[in-house]
């Protein structure tokens, strides 16, 4: 109990400690001045390697598996009650606007977002950051806005990506289960779900997630100076917290689909 309290009166100072720090970075990514900006164009193609193409066979297996496991149940109970004219509407509602941006989002900031933490941490524990001092805006500039951008744009350019291999792997999956479905048909199926907001949403969702994942791990490796034993403990709190800003965040653009 008591731990839990001070948890409590710990948690708004926190919040506002992060809040800072990503408006900070918010603002840096903003005014980057001449003199950094081929720099901060080289640190961001590297990022985008990193948290983008490197991850695309695991993404790929991620939207294979989604098409199989969700889909093929989803075939399954919609031929029990002849409604097979109904696939599409499930492809775009289960994958495409909910589990496609989570999942990517999921996946990055497991394998992307605990990398930097360590990457960061070991960067101040080293000294290439200062140590005793916040992270001041060159740093903030050199370190954090390469970041921000690669994360925001591989989770977008991934989750794209992902949406695209379980949308194949349904279709592959309804054929299989002699489900009398043209390619013609099921593509008109998923014209007919799909709204013009449904692209907009999408989009800006990924794009927020990887912002939020990038935001989030660049603080916990920023934070403070680590010692080597508090590494992970610092990754797995902002892999946690990468997911819960990412269920808040999905919850609120859930409201703009209820309001469409």
């Amino acid at each position: 109990m008591e731990s839990v309290g001070e948890r409590a009166l710990r948690s708004p100072a926190g919040l506002r400690a992060r809040l800072r720090f990503a408006t900070t970075a918010l603002a840096a990514a903003v005014s980057v001045p001449r003199s950094l900006r081929a720099e901060v164009r080289a640190q961001t193609a590297e990022q985008l390697w990193r948290c983008g193409v490197r991850q695309l066979p695991v993404v790929a297996l991620l939207g294979l598996a989604l098409g199989l496991l969700v889909v093929g149940q989803a075939v399954a109970l919609l031929r029990q009650v002849s409604a097979q004219h109904y696939m599409g509407t499930v492809m775009v509602t289960v994958i495409m606007r909910e589990l496609g941006p989570l999942l990517t989002a999921f996946l990055l900031a497991a394998r992307a977002g605990t990398a930097t933490v360590v990457e960061l941490g070991a960067l101040r524990m080293t000294g290439r950051v200062d140590r005793t001092e916040k992270v001041g805006v060159r740093a903030m500039r050199e370190l954090v806005v390469p970041r921000l951008k690669a994360l925001a744009v591989s989770t977008f350019c991934l989750t794209i990506y992902l949406i695209f291999i379980a949308l194949a792997t349904g279709y592959v999956v309804a054929f299989l289960q002699g489900v009398p479905l043209r390619p013609g048909a099921y593509c008109g199926q998923l014209a007919d779900a799909l709204h013009w907001l449904d692209f907009t949403l999408v989009g800006l969702k990924a794009a927020l997630f990887g912002a939020v994942v990038a935001v989030v791990s660049c603080y916990h490796g920023l934070e403070r100076l680590l010692r080597i034993e508090e590494f992970s403990q610092a990754a797995t709190r902002a892999v946690v917290e990468s997911l819960a800003c990412c269920l808040v965040l999905d919850a609120v653009f859930l409201t703009g689909y209820l309001v469409r």
